[in-house]
């Protein structure tokens, strides 16, 4: 097991998956504060990295795509105090940092944890209920019912609708975007049937955000109702035509012979390298597992 404390949280490693747990700092955003304990799976990591700094040095974490509807949700905007997983680490504390990134990485070589995307979530959201009120409104979520209330800021024309409630069901994206520069923020839901193109300010559909603290806030509900929409990947696969689809007539290519085993170990040499780019694998352990690959190929018959 391998461990590392903070002002600014608590990372716990035991071999099957990292503890991720705010600390009480000041300096620890609000939404972190908010989500609270994170239990990431070690099969939901693409690597880990350590980055030193003068006075501080910063963990970092780098998810699969698609495992973490709070990712998604967020398109990765995210700003540095809200970001559950990269952790600040003190001078005198870099030895135990660089020894819980060796930690990691070695578990995600033995277990051979890929790092391509997923198609289903390996986290599961923010617990629910919750209600944010930041912006122009309140968004509360049931987990199945989305509940969306104004205040004396929201323009009139979308107030003047009253309230409103969404099922999940009808709900087919959300979005949330933090105010930045002179642009305002949103959270906002796009329902079935029903499209437009109205600016968050106007959208009854939509929380309109202006840059306050509990803004990232909106982010854990759209990352609740994210976390129950149809995952993207397989969204993308039943809405994209297949080739079939578009050219019914043309027959079926042949299928492609198995893989024999001069391509699998061609295969997997191209795997490390990828892990290797990534920062899965440091460079001892690339060029070891590469040597061990080399060394089977030339003892193969089709080498």
């Amino acid at each position: 097991m391998a461990e590392i404390l903070q002002k600014d949280g608590t990372w716990v490693f035991d071999g099957d998956a990292l503890r991720l747990t705010p600390g009480r700092d000041k300096n620890v955003g609000l939404l972190r504060k908010t989500l609270g304990e994170l239990v990431v799976p070690l099969g939901a990591l693409a690597g880990i990295s350590f980055e030193q700094g003068k006075k501080s040095g910063r963990l970092r974490l780098r998810l699969r795509d698609g495992a973490d509807p709070l990712l998604h949700a967020t398109g990765g905007r995210l700003s540095e105090p809200h970001d559950p997983y990269q952790l600040t680490v003190e001078s005198d504390r870099y030895g135990v940092a660089e020894y819980f990134v060796d930690e990691v990485r070695n578990a995600l070589l033995l277990d051979q944890v890929p790092t391509d995307p997923v198609d289903g979530y390996l986290l599961p959201g923010p617990a629910v209920p919750l209600a944010v009120s930041a912006g122009d409104g309140t968004a509360a979520f049931d987990g199945e019912h989305i509940r969306l209330e104004w205040n004396w800021k929201t323009e009139d024309a979308k107030a003047s609708a009253g309230a409103r409630t969404l099922a999940v069901a009808d709900v087919v994206a959300v979005e949330w975007q933090p105010a930045a520069g002179l642009e305002n923020g949103h959270l906002r839901f796009t329902v079935r049937h029903a499209p437009t193109k109205a600016p968050p300010k106007y959208d009854p559909n939509a929380v309109e955000l202006w840059g306050f603290k509990k803004d990232p806030l909106m982010a854990l509900v759209a990352a609740a109702v994210q976390a129950r929409l149809p995952h993207p990947a397989r969204a993308a696969a039943v809405d994209v035509p297949t080739k079939k689809d578009l050219r019914p007539e043309t027959p079926s290519p042949p299928v492609a012979p198995a893989e024999d085993g001069h391509d699998a170990l061609l295969r997997r040499l191209r795997e490390l390298g990828e892990l290797h780019r990534t920062g899965v694998l440091t460079d001892e352990e690339f060029t070891m597992a590469k040597q061990a690959i080399l060394k089977r190929m030339l003892h193969h018959p089709g080498g």
